[in-house]
């Protein structure tokens, strides 16, 4: 049986839908001078558990989603849509009369905030932010990044972008995105898709894409979870993550898994060639953050 927003979709003339989506989005735009910026950002890392976080802080009644309502967790302000302005951006947080609204009827602070996994990754998202937000608190999921590639590959396959398997899209990477990065810091607009595509083994370099993040903003704005203890203790992390944004506790049903992506296993011989390749970078990671990582080819 079809779920009523589809019947709706289907009884409401594409072109009704279109008129009423450019409303709401002016609307967000000519209210902007009444929202405030966003108090946390989830910046990272890809297929790390960004998008069950996000979907589990939604749930607590002082986190607001987006706007307008069809924006699941991120406005990408500060990687793909630089160019569209502040304005723009405050647009997709509520105004401070929806805060206080919220506010006094479940007596504490509201929190909002968006989750974007490229942010870490862009290299000129960390001065765009700390410029705009300095005071913002900044959540890090941290997957090993041996099985972070592999399903980032995964995730890219089964949305028909990746005709390569995953030996031949590693050995292609750094041909894929040769120059990407440089153009990306030389030109403010310009959106890269290979370098958010096909950047499998880059980004498992943590540390090379937090030092930015690090020499901008003070370690106490800064929570980092791997991702094995956020799935390993799912609760326990969820309300690490509340005490670190000041919210009061508030327990759910459940803690469904989202955006999961099963496939066969990795073949060994790859997985043995990138542990040996991450262990140098685990390793300092490890001793820059002060972090027990238990993925394999770590020391510590």
């Amino acid at each position: 049986m079809a779920s009523i927003r589809d019947r709706i979709k289907k009884a409401v003339p594409a072109q009704v839908t279109d008129r009423v989506r450019e409303s709401l989005v002016h609307y967000g735009v000519r209210t902007s001078g009444r929202r405030p910026l966003p108090d946390f950002l989830i910046i990272g890392t890809k297929r790390g558990g960004t998008t069950s976080l996000w979907n589990y802080l939604i749930q607590h009644p002082l986190v607001p989603r987006l706007f307008p309502a069809w924006n699941t967790k991120a406005t990408h302000y500060f990687e793909e849509h630089w160019s569209r302005g502040e304005a723009w951006y405050r647009s997709h947080f509520p105004t401070q009369r929806q805060r206080d609204a919220l506010a006094a009827r479940h007596g504490g602070p509201v929190r909002a905030g968006e989750a974007a996994p490229l942010y870490m990754f862009h290299p000129t998202a960390a001065h765009r932010v700390q410029a705009l937000l300095p005071q913002v608190r900044l959540i890090v999921l941290l997957r090993d990044p041996v099985e972070r590639a592999y399903s980032h590959w995964k995730e890219r396959r089964t949305e028909g972008k990746e005709p390569l398997d995953f030996a031949q899209a590693l050995a292609s990477e750094a041909e894929r995105t040769a120059g990407e990065r440089e153009r990306l810091v030389a030109d403010p607009n310009y959106f890269s898709e290979p370098y958010d595509w096909y950047t499998y083994r880059a980004r498992g370099r943590y540390l090379e894409h937090l030092d930015p993040w690090l020499e901008r903003f003070d370690r106490s704005q800064f929570l980092f979870l791997t991702s094995e203890e956020f799935y390993g203790d799912t609760r326990g992390a969820y309300l690490r993550t509340l005490e670190f944004l000041g919210l009061p506790q508030h327990e759910l049903p459940t803690f469904k898994v989202y955006n999961d992506r099963r496939s066969a296993p990795m073949d060994e011989q790859l997985r043995a060639e990138l542990t040996d390749y991450y262990r140098p970078h685990n390793e300092a990671l490890a001793q820059r953050l002060g972090l027990r990582l238990d993925w394999a080819g770590s020391d510590r």
